[in-house]
C-alpha cells in the first residue's frame, strides 16, 4: 500500500459550472470526486496533494454519489480538509482521516444587545481580561479537574453535563448543533491515555488556530435572516473557535493504529494508509463511532464551559447585559443522517452542517472578516447538507512562520483596530492571514453553488490566541 504520487492539470479536470468541478470516476475510483472552486483559487489547490487525496476518498467503499470538497480545500492527513463523504449506513466503512485529529473542532457565535460603540472603549479591557480568564496554549489545563467518574458523565452527556452542573442555561443547548450532545457512546471505548489528556482541559482553548473573538456585526447582508437571528448592523459578540483538545486528539491516534492493524483482516485495500478506516458495523468501526461520539461530546462541553468564563468576563465589564447564544456547529465529525431516504454516514471533515435555515458560521482570519450564513435547500440535494468551514490554508505554518515576524503583525493588526493577546509569538506568525484563502472568495463560491446565504459580516475588534 504504497502512497502515490498524482500530479493534477487542468486537462484532468471536468468544469460542471463556473464555481464547480468533478475528476471523473477512473481507475480504482468508486465515484466521481468534485470540489468547489474559483478560476482564482485553483493555483493554489493544484499545489498541494488536495486533489490527490479527495480522489483517494472517491475509493471509499460504499461511498455515495462522489467524494466532495469545499472551497477552502486544502491537504489534510488522509482526507483534503475541506472534505465531505458520505458512505452507506451500515454497510460502509468509517474512517477517522474523514473526521480528524481534532474531533469536533467547531465554532460558536455569542450575540450581544451591546453596540460597537458601546463597546469599543472596552475593547483594551476585554482583551486582558479574556486572556487572564481563558486558559490556552499547548496543552494548557484549566480550573476544572476530572476525575474518572465525572470524565465519563461529559463523554456520556457533552453540553448537558455542562448544564448539570450550573455553567450554562437551558436555552443554551437548543441553539447547539445535535442539542451538544451524541448519544451513541461508550465510554469504555474512550482509552485511559485519552482521558488522562483530557482531565484537565475542559473550558481551554488550546493553541493553532483556535481562538476567542470579540467582533462586531460590520454589515447586515440580508434582512429577513438577520431579524430572526437577532443581529443588527454594529452589534457586539464573541466567536469561540476549539475543539476537544488532546483527548480527541489521542482518541485518532488510538483508532488510526487499530483500523491500519486491521486492514487486512478486513480486505480493504486502500490508495494511502491515511486513509484508514474500517466497516462501520465491524468491532473497530462501532468502537471508534463511540468513542469520536464521546470525543465529540468533550468538545461542546468545552466551548460549553468556555463560553461561561466568557459571560463572567463580559458582565464584569458591562453589568447584567448577557451574551446569548446565536448557534454552535461542528466541522470535524461524522454523524449518521438521512438523504433521499437513506441513511449515511457523513464524514465532515473542515466542512460545516449547513441544514436549510440553519446559522452557518466561517471564521475568516484574525485581520479578515468573518460570515455568518443561512443553509439552504440545494445543500441536502448536492452537498450531504454541508458548506465549507473557513478561509483554508494556503501556506503551511512551519513556513508562515518562517515569512512572517510576529511583532510586525500584531503592530498591523492593531492599526487595523484589531487588539490581540496572544500567548505564543510564533503561534501568532503561523497563523497570518497571509497563509489563507481569501475568506469572501470562498463565501462568495458557497453562496453562488447555492449552498448557503450570506446573512451578515463580521468585523473582528480583539483577538486571543494559545
Amino acid at each position: 500500500m504504497l502512497r502515490r504520487k498524482i500530479m493534477f492539470g487542468r486537462e484532468s479536470l471536468k468544469k460542471i459550472t463556473d464555481y464547480l468541478w468533478e475528476i471523473p470516476k477512473t481507475g480504482q475510483m468508486r465515484v466521481a470526486a468534485r470540489f468547489y472552486a474559483s478560476e482564482k483559487m485553483m493555483k493554489d489547490i493544484l499545489q498541494d496533494r488536495s486533489l490527490e487525496q479527495l480522489v483517494n476518498v472517491a475509493v471509499l467503499p460504499e461511498i455515495q454519489k462522489y467524494a466532495l470538497a469545499m472551497p477552502d480545500i486544502h491537504e489534510g492527513y488522509g482526507f483534503p480538509i475541506g472534505g465531505v463523504a458520505a458512505v452507506s449506513y451500515p454497510e460502509g466503512v468509517i474512517s477517522p482521516g474523514g473526521i480528524g485529529y481534532d474531533i469536533n473542532c467547531g465554532i460558536r457565535f455569542l450575540k450581544s444587545t451591546l453596540t460597537f460603540e458601546e463597546t469599543k472603549g472596552q475593547c483594551g479591557n476585554l482583551s486582558h481580561s479574556l486572556f487572564k480568564e481563558i486558559p490556552s496554549g499547548v496543552g494548557k489545563g484549566g480550573k476544572i479537574k476530572l476525575g474518572t467518574a465525572e470524565m465519563d458523565k461529559v463523554l456520556q452527556n457533552g453540553a448537558e453535563w455542562v448544564l448539570e452542573q450550573g455553567y450554562a442555561d437551558k436555552q443554551d443547548l437548543k441553539n447547539i448543533e445535535s442539542g451538544g450532545r451524541l448519544r451513541e457512546v461508550d465510554v469504555s471505548c474512550v482509552s485511559d491515555h485519552a482521558k488522562k489528556r483530557g482531565r484537565d482541559q475542559l473550558g481551554t482553548l488550546g493553541a493553532g488556530n483556535h481562538f476567542v473573538e470579540v467582533d462586531t456585526v460590520e454589515e447586515i447582508l440580508d434582512k429577513q435572516w438577520a431579524e430572526k437571528f437577532g443581529l443588527f448592523q454594529n452589534q457586539a459578540g464573541v466567536l469561540v473557535h476549539t475543539g476537544s483538545r488532546g483527548l480527541g486528539h489521542q482518541v485518532a491516534t488510538d483508532y488510526i493504529k487499530i483500523m491500519v492493524a486491521a486492514l487486512e483482516k478486513h480486505k480493504l485495500n486502500l490508495p494511502d494508509r491515511e486513509l484508514a478506516c474500517a466497516p462501520f458495523d465491524s468491532e473497530e468501526g462501532k468502537n471508534y463511532f463511540s468513542a469520536m461520539a464521546g470525543a465529540a461530546n468533550f468538545a461542546w462541553a468545552n466551548r460549553q464551559m468556555l463560553t461561561w468564563h466568557i459571560r463572567n468576563v463580559w458582565k464584569k465589564i458591562f453589568g447584567d447585559e448577557k451574551l446569548s447564544l446565536l448557534y454552535d456547529v461542528a466541522h470535524n465529525i461524522a454523524k449518521i443522517e438521512e438523504y433521499e431516504n437513506k441513511k449515511l454516514i457523513v464524514h465532515r471533515k473542515g466542512a460545516t452542517r449547513a441544514f436549510p435555515g440553519q446559522p452557518v458560521i466561517i471564521p475568516g482570519t484574525m485581520g479578515t472578516s468573518s460570515y455568518i450564513l443561512v443553509g439552504a435547500e440545494k445543500a441536502m440535494v448536492e452537498s450531504f447538507g454541508s458548506v465549507c468551514h473557513g478561509a483554508g490554508r494556503t501556506m503551511s505554518r512551519t513556513k508562515a512562520g518562517k515569512q512572517v515576524n510576529p511583532k510586525e503583525l500584531k503592530q498591523q493588526l492593531e492599526e487595523k483596530g484589531i487588539i490581540v493577546n496572544a500567548g505564543s509569538l510564533r503561534g501568532l506568525a503561523e497563523e497570518a492571514p497571509l497563509a489563507y484563502k481569501d475568506v469572501d472568495d470562498v463565501v462568495n463560491i458557497v453562496e453562488m453553488a447555492g449552498l448557503a446565504k450570506k446573512v451578515a459580516r463580521l468585523k473582528p475588534l480583539v483577538v486571543i490566541k494559545g
